[in-house]
């Protein structure tokens, strides 16, 4: 099967396309690379350096690929990698890394509603959600099913773990602990995501666990310290509690507490 291109889309000659149907007024331009089963919708906008995974649905006016929005990029060589079975709506932005071979990454299955944005350097893991307008500065890393607001920023270099879910219209400046809600302006944490968490499988023990785990370290009148200590000698070797641990104490920027 071969690809389905509309007469009026531009396809660059050095683009590869394997399968993927492009609609009217489309521009695809070199070193440009998008896999099989991939629908790029009318006046969609994708520039090199690009890859593009199988099976992504890709909106009217989304731009992928333009150069970071830095004020001192030369034009180097700097991709952006987008995986499988994304839904990336209208007028969504996602830009290329700033730094020579540096990348932005989007992983699978994530979900990017209109007027999104993924800043350069970001990594977006699986299985995220981005509502309306909510936007990542450069550098930001979100894990796998973590949901983000509409009308959210993120500031740069912030870290958002796995299972978050932040409500609309918050501003983040530090770092969002996983498993954890999270409102407001400035951001407060107001437990975990419990629904999120049912949804995809993990077991009533494990959410009691990270309930008592989310007491000590957000309720509790131990310093940040002293709760990671007493977390670590009760849950020691749990995967869930040691991804927190080692969360917060890899965090630059500090967490929201």
């Amino acid at each position: 099967m071969s690809s389905r291109i509309h007469p009026t889309a531009i396809i660059h000659p050095s683009a590869m396309l394997e399968e993927v149907e492009v609609g009217a007024y489309a521009y695809i331009g070199p070193r440009v690379w998008i896999g099989k089963g991939t629908v790029i919708r009318e006046h969609a906008y994708i520039q090199g350096w690009t890859r593009i995974g199988e099976n992504n649905q890709i909106y009217p006016f989304v731009v992928i690929g333009t150069p970071p929005q830095v004020a001192h990029f030369k034009g180097e060589e700097s991709w952006v990698e987008i995986g499988s079975r994304n839904i990336i709506r209208e007028f969504v932005t996602i830009h290329r890394a700033y730094g020579k071979g540096e990348k932005t990454q989007v992983g699978d299955e994530c979900y990017f509603m209109a007027y999104s944005h993924v800043a350069h350097n970001c990594k977006v893991g699986n299985g995220v959600i981005m509502a309306n307008c909510a936007s990542l500065g450069g550098h930001v890393e979100v894990g796998d099913y973590a949901v983000i607001g509409g009308l959210v920023g993120v500031h740069q270099f912030c870290r958002i773990g796995k299972f978050v879910m932040i409500g609309a219209c918050s501003k983040v400046v530090m770092d969002v602990c996983p498993y954890i809600r999270a409102d407001g302006h400035p951001l407060k944490t107001y437990g975990l995501n419990t629904i999120g968490m049912k949804r995809r499988g993990i077991s009533p023990e494990t959410i009691k666990v990270l309930k008592e785990v989310y007491r000590i370290i957000f309720r509790s009148s131990l310093s940040l310290k002293e709760s990671l200590e007493e977390v670590e000698k009760r849950w020691k070797g749990q995967e869930e509690v040691e991804e927190i641990i080692e969360f917060i104490k890899g965090s630059k920027r500090g967490i929201h507490r």
